[in-house]
Parts: structure tokens; sequence; C-alpha cells
């Protein structure tokens, strides 16, 4: 069972710090201190593959010393496997032994999850169906690169970390010969193995191949090595005798050199067996020599000697020393022919040379050997420049699993897998500090520059892609460092949204830039609705209003909402004006008109009558204006007669609560007909999803029904349309059809009477 996690790790005392070359601190006993700090927490803990937890990490130790990393870098192993059983890692991994650990054992253990994500949705599609796995496959491989590239690039150091465990975990397999899971000997021999070809990690590279090709392909594995088995003795015999009487020639020619057996790779052998259509007897690399001598001149005397004294296989010979593989590898390779004719491979390669093979970057991790020659053939002065080379191998190792590398990686491709390219629609770019960056493909240096900073791809004027001037369309590839001119203060070019001119291949970059052009015109939109409101208040004298208290009463959250919508001509100034204007002044009591009692109703004027007065003067409140057969009641205002409002009227309401005294009967006529018939205004208040031709329609119905439209305000915000119509009718009754016709038009929410 899985351990649980603790609350508080072991308490270790404040380390001893020296900062190194490698990278990471070296601290006094960091190895034993780090084994001690996990054992408690990993003891009884078992992975997903069910090994030991501890014992993993032993073994992941005890591989990357084997291969030149440091007591640190062996230390880190044990702090990535108690990340998961801790509750606060970073901050107690950083206590204990510092922030650089704890980052590396961070970014590696963010790692491992991801890739076993990818791996069980590889293996849930497996069983979904017989045209999933290979898809799935596909997909998983592209996320499981594209995080360990990323991881990378931000820290090496957990490129060992993951190869070596990755080793571990198939050796642990392998002796224990549980079943192996597809998706994980598949990824070793995709990814992992091509990724420690890349960095020339030979050693880990080839075990990783053999043991993922023994679990994949058990029955072939099988038979390569039962053949060579069958005739080992005379085989060693020969390559004995042969290795001996190289030693003394060379010895007596006066050129110091080690000769040894070279190891025999079983995936490589079916590699050129199936490649090159032979059968086993014809791979030449069966029986193998390698020769390692003290310099380069050495190397090329060693040649001529072996050619001189063996028969040369033509066509057989490669100059690895003056043109070194894509990931560093030199050396010289010969393939001649004994005495009884059968072809023996030689290789020849400096000490320096044989170290690189067997260990790629971790011969020399600390950059030391990173001055004249450098890593990969750049010259690398600087610990900078050897970070450069070493990322441009990890890009490189992404373009052989595209399906673009140059045919010395070993990617789906070059494996016969089939598969598509996984990584053929993103590139990766570096930054001069050395950062990786990854875009869309065919993405320019203003994508890189968004990508980047916000602020730096508005104000990029220019690009330096390794160091060259290039115009700022130009299309980045796979593993350039890229650097960016840029003004001080500026904003983008409206060709860069031209999709013919190729400025942009990133929607995100694109949306950035339709962002700065959007808010400049939204700048320009608020200036405009700004100064149309401010001369508003100018010409009604109000220039004492509070601009976001004037907004709040029109039902706006700001004045700059108010001003948008202003700006945009989508909300009338009258509306404005009308929250500008007081409403009509309460009637002064002292001046109130005595009236008599109320007698007999007699005629009165509009269509109104007012209960016991005759000919007074009366008039329909602009308010509410009612029409027959509202229930109706009369106000006496000072100088103006009575104002007939609709009895549900708000302002009448006020009006009685502060001046009851003044209310009055009133009633409405006899109503006329023909030419005489009294008309009434009423408002008509309509909401509507915003369209094109909603005005149109809206007024087509009242023009149907025989209704004479006198008055519209419109406005609309943010999609929805508020419309008043202010329409004549005879009698409010008739009024509620035509509501009801319209409101059946599209896109109306509500039609009411106000």
């Amino acid at each position: 069972m899985k351990s649980h996690a603790a609350e508080h790790a072991p308490q270790a005392p404040p380390p001893v710090i020296a900062i190194t070359a490698q990278g990471l601190p070296e601290q006094a006993g960091a190895l034993l201190r780090a084994r001690a700090f996990a054992e408690p927490l990993l003891t009884s803990a078992t992975l997903d593959t069910g090994e030991n937890i501890l014992a993993h990490a032993d073994a992941v130790a005890h591989i990357l010393k084997n291969i030149g990393g440091s007591e640190a870098m062996q230390a880190a192993c044990y702090l990535v496997y108690a990340c998961e059983h801790l509750n606060k890692p970073q901050e107690v991994i950083t206590k204990a032994f510092g922030e650089n650990f704890a980052n590396l054992a961070m970014e590696t253990t963010k790692l491992v999850r991801v890739q076993r994500m990818a791996r069980i949705a590889h293996n849930s599609a497996s069983h979904a169906g017989a045209s999933a796995p290979m898809a799935q496959t596909a997909a998983a491989q592209t996320e499981s690169v594209r995080k360990m590239l990323l991881a990378f690039s931000r820290d090496l150091r957990v490129v060992m970390l993951r190869l070596a465990s990755r080793l571990q975990t198939l050796r642990f397999f392998a002796a224990t010969k549980l079943p192996v899971p597809a998706g994980l000997a598949k990824e070793s021999l995709q990814v992992f193995a091509p990724l420690a070809n890349r960095l020339g990690i030979w050693e880990i590279k080839w075990e990783l191949e053999d043991l993922s090709f023994r679990f994949l392909e058990p029955d072939t594995y099988r038979q390569v090595a039962r053949l060579l088995d069958e005739k080992r003795t005379e085989r060693e015999h020969s390559v004995e005798a042969l290795r001996q009487q190289l030693a003394e020639d060379l010895a007596r020619e006066g050129i110091r050199a080690t000769v040894q057996g070279r190891p025999k790779h079983i995936y490589s052998i079916v590699k050129k067996m199936r490649g090159k259509s032979l059968g086993f007897e014809q791979v030449y690399d069966v029986r193998a020599l390698r020769i390692v001598v003290p310099s380069v001149t050495d190397c090329y005397a060693a040649l001529a000697w072996v050619h001189s004294h063996f028969v040369p296989v033509p066509d057989e010979f490669d100059d690895y020393i003056a043109r070194p593989k894509a990931n560093g590898y030199q050396s010289l390779h010969t393939v001649v022919r004994d005495a009884s004719g059968k072809p023996i491979e030689v290789q020849l390669r400096t000490q320096a040379m044989h170290d690189h093979a067997e260990h790629g970057v971790a011969a020399h991790w600390a950059y030391k050997e990173a001055g004249t020659k450098g890593y990969a053939g750049v010259s690398a002065s600087s610990e900078y420049d050897a970070k450069i080379a070493v990322l441009r191998q990890l890009l490189a190792w992404e373009r052989d699993l595209s399906g673009a590398g140059d045919g010395e990686g070993h990617g789906a491709a070059a494996q016969g897998t089939h598969e598509a390219p996984v990584l053929d629609d993103r590139i990766y770019v570096l930054t001069p500090e050395a950062a990786v960056v990854e875009l869309p493909q065919g993405a320019t240096a203003v994508d890189f520059a968004y990508s980047v900073h916000t602020s730096l791809g508005h104000r990029c004027r220019g690009a330096r892609v390794d160091g060259h001037m290039v115009p700022l369309n130009t299309p980045l590839k796979n593993g350039q460092t890229v650097e960016i001119s840029a003004a001080k203060e500026g904003g983008p070019s409206r060709d860069w949204l031209n999709p013919e001119l190729g400025f942009l291949a990133s929607h995100r970059a694109r949306a950035k830039v339709r962002a700065w052009f959007n808010l400049q015109a939204m700048g320009e939109t608020l200036a405009k609705g700004r100064e149309a409101v401010e001369k508003l208040l100018q010409r009604e004298g109000k220039t004492a209003v509070k601009l976001d208290d004037l907004a709040a009463q029109l039902g706006f959250n700001s004045a700059d909402a108010l001003f948008e919508v202003v700006g945009k001509d989508e909300f009338s100034l009258r509306n404005i004006e009308t929250v500008l204007r007081p409403p009509e002044p309460a009637p002064d009591p002292d001046e109130m008109l005595h009236l008599k009692k109320p007698s007999a109703p007699r005629g009165g004027k509009g269509g109104v009558l007012v209960v016991g007065v005759d000919s007074l003067m009366t008039q329909l409140a602009n308010c509410c204006k009612p029409a027959p057969p509202d229930l109706i009641t009369g106000f006496v205002t000072r100088g103006k007669g009575v104002s007939v409002h609709r009895s549900d009227c708000s302002n009448l309401r006020n009006m009685v609560q502060r001046s009851g005294d003044r209310c009055i009967d009133v009633a409405w006529g006899h109503a006329l007909t023909g030419k005489e018939a009294q008309v009434y205004p009423v408002d008509v208040a309509i909401e509507a999803q915003d369209r094109q031709g909603l005005l149109r329609d809206i007024s087509e119905v009242f023009t149907k029904e025989k209704m004479n439209v006198i008055g519209v305000q419109t406005q609309s915000i943010k999609g929805t349309a508020w419309m008043t119509f202010t329409v004549e009718v005879s009698e409010s009754l008739r009024l509620s059809k035509v509501l009801g016709l319209v409101g059946e038009l599209a896109g109306v929410r509500t039609a009411r009477r106000r």
C-alpha cells in the first residue's frame, strides 16, 4: 500500500551550500541526507508498477552515478519521490535542502504526473475499439513530448532524472517478469530512447531500446538472442584473438591504444536486418572492436594501420570526426574482413569522444568541456552557450519525432510504425536568455513577441533571428534564437491583421492586436459621448450634476457606459433632458380654487365632465395620458384648471398625499362619432431583442390597425431595444388587441401601455 502524506518532514540541520558549475548546490553529505529524509516516507510505498519506491530511488541514484551524475543529482532523485508524500513539498524541501532542490523536485514530479495521465488515457482508449489505439498513441505521445520539452527547457537536470527513472522501471519489469503495459514500453522506445540518442547518452539509449523491444516483440528478441548465443564461444574466441593482435601491433607502431570488444545490441541488429533486408550472418557489427587512443591524430594513424593489414569493405567507412552527428557523436567507423573473410566492424575514437559517446551530455553536465570544441560541434565559451547547445539538441529530438529529422533519430518514422507526425503543428524557439517558447507552425517574430509579453508585441518594430535582421513576417523555424527590437511606446500595425501579408499565425496574438485597436476605437467613442453629454448639461445649466449619478438615474453602471451608448448614437439625449427637467410642481394649498359642492354632472371640455362645476377648464395629464374608459380622477391646479389623471397614476398618488383636498370627481362625457370623434394620445412601452427592421415591423402593425403614431423614442443597449410609441386612440380597450399583435412579432419580449 502507498504511504499517507506526511504532515512534517524529518528535521534536517541547516545545509552547508556551495554553488558549483553543475547548477545544483553541492551540500555536505547531500546524498546521505536526502536518503535519510525520504526513507521514512518511501519505505512502505510503491509505484504504479508495483516497485517499492525507495528501492526504485536507490537504483536511479546508482544509474546517475554510473553516467557521471554528481552527488547532488543523485540526492535529487530521492526528493522527487518524496514530493507526493508531503503536504507542502515545496516549502518542506526548500527549508531542508534549499530552493534549487525544491524546484527540481517539483518540476520533475509535474512531468511524471503528465506522462502517467497520458499513458492512462492511451490504455483506456486501447480497450475502446480497434481503431482507437493508434490515434490515441499519437495524441498521448504528442502531449508527453511537449510537456517534456518545456520541462527540460526550464531545468535541464530533469532530463537525466527522467531517463534514469524510466530505465530502472524497464529493468524492474525484466527482473520480475511481470507483464509490461504496452503504452509504457512503446513510449520508452519511441520517446525516451530517441531523447537519449539525441543527447548522446548511448549507454542508456541502447539499454532502453533492447528492453523495450524485448517487451514489445518477445519472439523476435528471443530469436536473435538465440542466434547470438549459438556461436558465442567461436565468435568471442576470434574477436579476442583479433583484439590482442591489434593491441600488440599498434603498440609496436608507437600508438598507445586500448582495444576492446563492443557490446552487441539486439535492437540495433534487428533494425539493420530489417532496414537492409540482411540475414543475421550479413550484419557486420555482430563482431565488433573499439579502439580508444589519446588524440585525433592517433585515430587516423590507427585507421591507416587497420586498413593496411585487413581488407576494407567498400562503402562501409564513415568519418564522424570530420562530420560529427547531429547529437555531437564523433568516431571513425570502418568494416574490414579478417584472414577467414569474416567481416568485423572497428570503431576508432579518443577518450574524450568515448566518454561523450557513452554518456553524452552527462559526461560534461557541468559544461566543463564546452570550450573550443563545445557540445555538438557548437563553440561554447560559457555556461549560457552550452545550455543553448543542449536545448538545440532537444529541439532536434522534437524534429525527429515529427518525422522531419535527419534520419539519425529513432522516431516513429524511423521505427516503421507509420504513425503520423506528432509535433508538426508546433515549433519551439529560444529567447536570448535560452528560454523555450512554444509557437504554432508558421509563426513569425511578431507572434514570438506577443507570446513573451503583450506590451512587447505592441511595440515590436524589428527582429534578429540567430543574430541576423529579418522581416517581421519571416516564418520561424525550430531551435532559432529570436531577439525583438521594440519602440519605447506605440501600437501594432493594421497590416498585421491582413492574413495575406503573413505577419501573424497565432490566434492569440491576432486577438491581442484586435483588442488594441478596439480599445483605441472605444476611447474615441467615449470621448464623443462625453462631449455630447457635457454640452447638453451646459445648455440645461446643469454643469454641477455628477456624471456617475446621472448615469445611475438612467440605469447605467458608470458614466463611461452612458458615454459609450451616446457616442454610438444608441441612446437619445432626450432621455437625459427628461431626467434633468424637474416634474411640474404641486399647486400651493393657499391658492386652491374654492369649488361648489358637487351636483349633477354637466358637459365638460375634452370629453370630460367635472361634477358640479360648469365650463371648468380641464386638461389630460401628460404623465399617464388617460383615455376612455380608464378610471380617472381630477386634481385642481393653480391657474390651469383641473388636471385629469388615471386613478392609478403614481404622480396623482404623490400629490394626493400632499394635498388630498384638491381631488375632485370627474367622468368621461358622451362619446362623439364620425369626424367629431375625440382621440386621446397614449404611450406604449416595448422591450425587444434589437434587430434590423424591428421599428418598421412595429409601425406596420399600428398602421394596419388604423392607429396614428405621433411620436417614437428608441434606445438600444447591448442588443436590447427599448421603444416608446405615442399613438392616438378613441378608447383604451382597443389598444389591448393591438399590443397583443405587437407582442407576436419576432424578438418582442413585452408590449404594454405605460
